[in-house]
């Protein structure tokens, strides 16, 4: 079923792929290391207007968010990321410990970056806390490959603060993301 996106019957507005690019690299050049927290916060901050927005056109499409089964709500959530211009999102799961957003068109990503790290920051804290809200539950989402990084494409693990972090310290101990995550099953 086709329909139009109204972004001004929402609270998002329309900001092209370049801006948010050059704020990343202001950023970094301005503040080094700690710019990564100022994105990611601001991340945070659109979470619960990225999920108002889902709302919407998800009513506008006859459904609504409340009971819909995760396997109904990953093919939703994909099509609404796609259909508000962050990208095509594939969600799965990794050894039923994490949740998995794949995208090889990911808006944050600029592949002529090549930074040596991911760099999705900004939508690092925007997932955690759209996919928290669904879940009713808080939840941590950590960037483990970026096309800004030359990957083939972005990847998003998402789940509890500790698993996370968990993840997050055998990652920076040298261990790889799949076998970090494979530890806790």
């Amino acid at each position: 079923m086709a329909t139009n996106f109204a972004l001004a019957s929402t609270p998002l507005v329309a900001l092209p792929r370049q801006s948010l690019a050059a704020l990343r690299a202001a950023l970094m050049r301005d503040l080094g290391g700690g710019y990564a927290t100022y994105l990611q916060e601001a991340g945070y901050a659109g979470g619960d207007a990225i999920f108002a927005a889902f709302r919407e056109w998800l009513a506008a499409r006859g459904g609504n968010a409340e009971g819909v089964g995760f396997a109904e709500f990953q093919g939703l959530a994909a099509e609404f990321f796609r259909d508000t211009g962050w990208g095509t999102l594939e969600i799965g799961t990794l050894n039923d410990v994490v949740i998995t957003l794949d995208a090889t068109d990911w808006a944050e990503a600029d592949p002529t970056l090549n930074i040596g790290f991911p760099a999705c920051y900004y939508s690092m804290g925007l997932l955690a806390d759209f996919f928290g809200r669904m879940a009713a539950a808080p939840l941590s989402c950590y960037e483990v490959e970026c096309r800004s990084n030359g990957a083939a494409r972005c990847r998003f693990l998402l789940g509890s603060a500790e698993v996370i972090g968990q993840v997050y310290q055998r990652m920076s101990e040298g261990v790889g993301y799949e076998a970090a995550v494979q530890e806790l099953v």
